[in-house]
C-alpha cells in the first residue's frame, strides 16, 4: 500500500529543486533528510516519503531536474550545425560560466555530489558516472566528426583529444569551487583551444586556370 501522511503543503516541483540545490552544495551523501525536510518547508517525515519515496529516489529526480536545466550547457558538443571546434569551445564556455555563476552553488552537481560518498553508496557514483559517460560520448562524437569532415587529420588521436577536453570540463567543477573567475577559465579554454588549431588541417590553396 503506499505511504500516506499528512496532505502535502508544499509544491512537488519546487520542493525538487530545494532539494537539488542542497545536493548542489552538499553532495549525495552529506545532505540530511533533516535539511530536505527543512528546505521543503518543515514538512512531516511520512510526508517526505509519501511523495519521494527516499532520499535516493529524490536525488535521481534531482539530477534529471539538474540535467534537464544547467546540464544544458554541455548540449552543445551534440550540436552538428556548426564545427566541432566551436561545438567543443561553446560547450565548455558555456559550462565555464554556468558554474560560476553565484546565483546558484558553484561547480557541476555531477561532478561534485559524489565525491566523499562512502563504498554503500557505489551505486550513486556508478549513476553519475554513467551520466558523465554519456557527455564525454558527445565529445567523442564530436571529435571523430570532426576527423570525418576533414577539419581535423586523419592522423588525430581522437582517444587522448577526448580525454583532454574532458579532464577540462571536469576540472571546472574544482577551479569554480576554488572562486576561481570565469574570466580566469575562459582565458585558460582559448588557450586549450590552440591544441586544436595545432592539430587542424589547413586548406589548400587551389590555383584558378
Amino acid at each position: 500500500m503506499p505511504r500516506t501522511g499528512r496532505p502535502r503543503s508544499f509544491n512537488r516541483d519546487e520542493a525538487i529543486v530545494a532539494a537539488m540545490i542542497l545536493f548542489w552544495e552538499h553532495g549525495f551523501e552529506s545532505t540530511s533528510l533533516a535539511q530536505l525536510r527543512a528546505a521543503m518547508g518543515d514538512i512531516s517525515a511520512a510526508s517526505f516519503y509519501a511523495a519521494f519515496e527516499s532520499k535516493e529516489s529524490l536525488f535521481c529526480e534531482a539530477v534529471n531536474h539538474y540535467i534537464s536545466t544547467y546540464g544544458q550547457v554541455s548540449e552543445s558538443f551534440r550540436d552538428t550545425s556548426i564545427t566541432s571546434k566551436e561545438a567543443i569551445e561553446q560547450g565548455l564556455r558555456r559550462s565555464a560560466r554556468m558554474q560560476t555563476e553565484k546565483s546558484h552553488p558553484l561547480g557541476c552537481l555531477i561532478v561534485l555530489s559524489d565525491v566523499s560518498c562512502s563504498p554503500k553508496h557505489n551505486h550513486i557514483r556508478e549513476m553519475l558516472a554513467k551520466e558523465r559517460e554519456r557527455v564525454r560520448n558527445w565529445l567523442k562524437d564530436c571529435i571523430a566528426r570532426a576527423v570525418a569532415n576533414g577539419e581535423l587529420p586523419d592522423s588525430a588521436d581522437i582517444a587522448i583529444l577526448v580525454t583532454l577536453f574532458d579532464t577540462f570540463l571536469r576540472g571546472i567543477s574544482i577551479q569554480a569551487r576554488d572562486n576561481v573567475p570565469y574570466e580566469s577559465i575562459n582565458s585558460a579554454i582559448i588557450q586549450l583551444m590552440n591544441v586544436w588549431e595545432v592539430l587542424s588541417v589547413k586548406p589548400s590553396i587551389q590555383e584558378t586556370v
